[in-house]
């Protein structure tokens, strides 16, 4: 079957729709409404579930309950059975509705009103990771389609929330089960250039705090401004980065940073006529699978330490580093595990010469469910280099090359279960 003709226009309809909620995080439930309601329309027995607070707070990666919004925050699946259902396998198709915020002013064009020119598509989440919600759906929907005999099994698409947040829905999935089935395997879409990923890191976040004295700017040598302090800290973090980088090995990791730490905000002073006496940043320390982050954390503040002790001023004001309740793990999945093999399979055959698995300096939701025992496989059309990024945009091509490699994997897999 030919998706491009058979589903084309409707594939770009759904995702421009989908495209228009600003569902950030906390604010998903209008979109999932409208995706529960057009996976009815296209067939799909759907399901829908929230999480608990008290149950995530269970996982070693989340705070105390009252920290976690989970309130009307639903998640979405959609069923499609094949032949003998419970003859065949189960196949996850997970995506997440959940975006990150705008700055408006960085935009081309409004970010929630999806703009395309020719097959370049633009607006917040086309490529993290809307447009493969639309891949997932009707991968799902064109195999169904074909009427294959020799298929057994079910295919789940999921719209989960919360992920961009450390995640809500995939987690209390892989807690507790919201269907009435097992789950075999799983491909978690996120945008891979179409690489088979295995391996994502962890990553949590810290908020460092810094004190110093407030003058007159005209008089500034009688105040303690702390921008040079937080500058020797931040230089003290981007060498420990380096060295980490150096020291670690890992097959999979090769990037330029393997594990990134970024300064992601930094508000300081409160007038241009006063020294700045406070300083608060928020700190992302990325790590690799493998890893610890209670001991990555340590080597942070035995670095902090060192830089506290060389100052007079810190020494007496020590800052404050503190870690956010939510972190990510790092997750790592047995590249013979048969969703991998599969997936591999299909691209091969495809014509794509890169099939090894891969690593990714981000994390995905995967690492739930590949923890639950529901090996899951990260894969993707599109570039983590326009996620999160003004004028987000993704080629279309790509999107309809991912729902046909999506398809076959999912027919390879029935058919071989």
């Amino acid at each position: 079957m030919d998706i491009a003709t058979e589903y084309g226009e409707k594939q770009r309809a759904f995702a421009e729709r989908l495209l228009a909620f600003e569902s950030t995080s906390g604010d998903e439930l209008p979109a999932q409404e409208w995706f529960r309601d057009r996976l009815t329309e296209l067939g799909f027995e759907t399901y829908s579930w929230e999480a608990d607070a008290d149950r995530l707070a269970t996982l070693e990666a989340f705070p105390e309950a009252a920290e976690i919004d989970a309130a009307e925050r639903p998640s979405v699946g959609g069923v499609l059975e094949f032949g003998d259902p419970d003859a065949g396998p189960t196949l996850v198709l997970n995506g997440h509705v959940d975006v990150v915020p705008v700055d408006r002013a960085a935009w081309e064009s409004d970010p929630f009103e999806p703009a395309w020119n020719g097959d370049a598509l633009t607006a917040r989440g086309a490529v993290d990771m809307k447009s493969q919600l639309a891949m997932l759906v009707f991968a799902a929907r064109a195999l169904h389609d074909e009427g294959r005999t020799e298929l057994d099994g079910r295919l789940v698409v999921e719209s989960v929330t919360g992920e961009e947040e450390g995640g809500i829905g995939a987690p209390m999935a892989a807690l507790e089960n919201p269907y009435p089935f097992e789950r075999d395997a799983a491909i978690v879409a996120e945008p891979t250039d179409f690489d088979v990923v295995t391996a994502t890191a962890g990553v949590f976040i810290a908020d460092l705090e810094l004190a110093g004295r407030s003058a007159h700017a005209a008089t500034r040598w009688r105040g303690e401004s702390v921008l040079p302090h937080f500058e020797a800290i931040r230089r003290a973090f981007a060498d420990l980065e380096s060295e980490r980088h150096e020291a670690l090995d890992h097959p999979l990791y090769e990037f330029p940073v393997n594990c990134p730490v970024n300064v992601g905000t930094v508000e300081a002073g409160s007038w241009a006529s006063n020294v700045p006496s406070r300083l608060l940043a928020e700190v992302r320390v990325g790590y690799l699978p493998g890893e610890s982050d209670a001991d990555v954390e340590a080597a942070f503040r035995e670095r902090l330490a060192s830089v506290v002790a060389d100052r007079e001023w810190l020494a007496e004001h020590p800052p404050r580093f503190e870690r956010r309740g939510i972190h990510f793990e790092p997750s790592e999945l047995d590249p013979d595990e048969r969703i991998v093999r599969t997936l591999q399979g299909t691209l091969a055959d495809g014509g794509f010469e890169d099939t090894a698995p891969a690593g990714r300096t981000y994390c995905a939701d995967s690492r739930f469910y590949t923890e639950a025992g529901i090996p899951s496989v990260v894969f993707g059309p599109g570039s983590i280099h326009q996620a999160h990024f003004p004028n987000e945009t993704i080629d279309w091509t790509e999107v309809v090359t991912g729902t046909e490699l999506v398809a076959e994997t999912a027919r390879r897999f029935l058919r071989t279960g």
